[in-house]
């Protein structure tokens, strides 16, 4: 019976040290780190995995997710440099590389980025028109990472991009935007048409044209084919003509005829001759000296 209070006091004891331990112990998770205070002052950072936390005088004050994290901003009125209002909501991409600095630096991260944003927003795009503002987008988000980059890092922040989501004109600027964007289609439609009846005039001209030439060409082959056949026509008559001749004086030949008989072949000859389109005739002095002895003979005169 002695030993039975010792036993109770062995149990709360044991008792007690399972509830420290299970009180004290924290899981980081990946990606994450933990911030831990001793008696209200920074202590250690709390890495990945198990950490003990001693009870009632140590704390974890912070877990800080080391990811790259990504914040959407509400739309933020600004004013261009031509006086035009419009609204801008931007997208910021930041990461955590100081855990310390980012718990103990500044209170409110997220609202100081926002904050931060806006202003330097308002600043870049109050210097800039609002065509340089709707086609400078990229020039826009240079700017305003590098702002925000270098004004983060005291905090411990690392400010990788910053996003132009939407740019919203007044009601009036879109009207006239619509105006001109449908204006500028219609002119290229006018332009695209015309190139395409231009076009459709060249290939027509083009296909007269070779058509044209391809005409041309049977045509002179026509005619060269016609003068050819004509060629050998002339060439087979003048043949035929030049073979009757010589059978004419073979024959003549072969009969021996007297001077009297050739004498009038000739005339018959001459008389064919001038019967042609020839207005001069020239007659040798053999044949006049037979027409003066037909004449003598009271023969026909031939004129």
């Amino acid at each position: 019976m002695k030993l039975y209070p010792w036993l109770l006091v062995l149990a709360g004891c044991l008792l007690l040290v399972i509830l420290i331990a299970l009180t004290s112990a924290r899981v980081i998770n990946q990606s994450t780190v933990g911030v831990v205070e001793r008696l209200g002052k920074y202590n250690r950072l709390a890495p990945r995995g198990i950490n003990f936390v001693f009870p009632f005088i140590e704390r974890m004050a912070d877990i800080i997710n080391l990811r790259e994290q990504v914040v959407d901003f509400d739309p933020q009125p600004v004013i261009t440099s031509d006086n035009v209002t419009m609204k801008i909501d931007t997208v910021v991409y930041f990461q955590v590389t100081d855990p310390i600095r980012y718990s103990y630096e500044i209170a409110m991260p997220i609202k100081a980025i926002e904050n931060l944003t806006a202003t330097t927003l308002r600043n870049i795009i109050g210097e800039m028109d609002l065509d340089a503002t709707l086609t400078s987008r990229d020039i826009i988000n240079a700017k305003m990472r590098a702002i925000l980059d270098e004004a983060t890092d005291k905090w411990g922040i690392k400010v990788n991009r910053v996003e132009l989501k939407n740019i919203i004109p007044p009601n009036q600027i879109v009207e006239a935007m619509e105006k001109q964007m449908r204006a500028e289609r219609e002119r290229r439609e006018s332009i695209l048409r015309a190139e395409g009846e231009k076009r459709s005039a060249i290939l027509r001209a083009e296909g007269e044209k070779e058509s044209n030439i391809l005409r041309s060409e049977g045509e002179r082959e026509a005619m060269v084919r016609r003068a050819k056949g004509e060629a050998e026509s002339i060439l087979l008559v003048e043949t035929a003509k030049g073979d009757g001749i010589r059978r004419v004086f073979g024959a003549i030949k072969e009969m021996e005829p007297d001077n009297e008989v050739i004498s009038i072949r000739a005339l018959e000859a001459l008389e064919k001759v001038a019967q042609g389109q020839a207005t001069t005739l020239v007659v040798p002095s053999e044949v006049a000296g037979i027409l003066g002895s037909l004449q003598a003979l009271g023969l026909r005169k031939i004129d």
